[in-house]
């Protein structure tokens, strides 16, 4: 059988992520927009009235409450941080973003996106300040405008390349959008093209050249417009049933057929009745578990900003949420056992042998090419 090589800080980076089984059971808490859209509902406040101590105290009780259940915790460095790593599980892996919040408009009729890394922020600063790998979110489409696709893909370069040089795990989030004319968000045109568009996604990112070691990605069919769901199962709303359980399972197998790193499913906002049958597909189709936000939390910022009913909600409901999940995602497979990785036993460490650590780059030694041209262009 033929060895699978990584690097030291790789290989231990997808041990720290995961959980005793392999798979990846990972709670996210980076927003920012939607989690400041979410505070200002609760109070009634414009959003602008949301200061960072608001931000920073719905962060940390997440993270307080529910880290010590989940395999890792993503966090953002303005508001998670800072407060959040005192309450951080001991046991729970660190994930950090180093995305700016929100995207720049471009390209076509100006509806494509552009990510932006956060201004004064790195893959060094990441790891310096102890997380466990970096995450990227991309809003990407594989058949945008050639100026916007090269952008996107550069930015992945440069992370990709400083985690490298790092050895130090690299989550990448591509997220697809409405741009064409006749495409509008959860409208039937956009829904029809989406497993397409994150099938592609995948075999553009799964290239060796952007470095990225897990995938997390949307669930390729919207679960409103499949048959048995289309009546109006989880928000009361009938819609044009576009898909069958069976398309939804094949672009699932697709996924993990076309992927060449593990891959774990993100909530992207729906509801945990959704969310838990789309982690239930993933992981029987080749998903190595999940990378859940606001489907396990959400609900708790009605309560803000009363920190006892917040709490109480999050050590009830929200830990009652994980262990669905964990349920749900029963079938993922452990991230060694992914096919490009076959078992745990065929994993080595690149170099190996007596004297692996002469070959061994030095932390210090030259840095990513891509470094220099993200700064000055992103």
């Amino acid at each position: 059988m033929e060895k699978h090589f990584l690097t030291p800080g790789k290989f231990k980076g997808l041990k720290r992520l995961s959980d005793e089984t392999g798979r990846f059971r990972m709670l996210a808490i980076d927003q920012r927009g939607s989690l400041r859209k979410m505070l200002a509902k609760a109070t009634g406040k414009d959003g602008k009235d949301i200061t960072y101590n608001d931000m920073a105290l719905a962060k940390w009780l997440v993270i307080e409450y529910l880290s010590p259940y989940f395999s890792a915790t993503l966090t953002c460095p303005q508001y998670g941080l800072p407060e959040g790593i005192r309450f951080l599980d001991r046991d729970s892996a660190l994930l950090l973003a180093i995305e700016e919040s929100g995207t720049k408009d471009g390209g076509y009729k100006n509806r494509e996106k552009l990510t932006k890394i956060l201004e004064g922020w790195s893959v060094e600063k990441i790891k310096r300040a102890g997380a466990d790998a970096v995450k990227l979110l991309l809003h990407y489409r594989p058949d945008s405008s050639d100026e916007i696709k090269e952008h996107q893909e550069n930015i992945v370069k440069m992370v990709g390349e400083e985690a490298k040089r790092l050895d130090f795990p690299f989550v990448l989030e591509p997220m697809s959008f409405p741009y064409k004319d006749d495409e509008i968000e959860n409208e039937v045109n956009f829904i029809r093209r989406k497993p397409e568009i994150v099938v592609k996604t995948v075999e553009e990112f799964s290239k060796e050249k952007y470095g990225v070691d897990i995938l997390k990605l949307e669930f390729p069919v919207d679960l409103k417009f499949v048959d048995d769901f289309a009546y109006g199962a989880f928000d009361g709303k009938e819609r044009e049933g576009v898909f069958t359980i069976d398309d939804a399972y094949e672009f699932c197998e697709s996924i993990t057929e076309t992927s060449k790193v593990p891959w774990v499913i993100l909530s992207a906002g729906v509801d945990i009745e959704e969310f838990l049958i789309n982690v239930q597909i993933a992981s029987e189709s080749g998903a190595s578990g999940f990378l859940a936000g606001r489907a396990v939390w959400k609900e708790f910022t009605q309560f803000f900003p009363n920190t006892s009913d917040m709490s109480l909600w999050l050590k009830t409901t929200g830990v009652e949420r994980y262990y669905k999940l964990v349920d749900a995602s029963s079938k993922a497979i452990p991230y060694f056992e992914h096919p490009s990785f076959q078992s745990l036993g065929n994993i080595r460490i690149e170099d190996e042998g007596e004297n692996w650590f002469l070959k061994y780059k030095d932390f210090k030694g030259e840095k990513g090419k891509g470094k220099e041209k993200g700064k000055e262009e992103y």
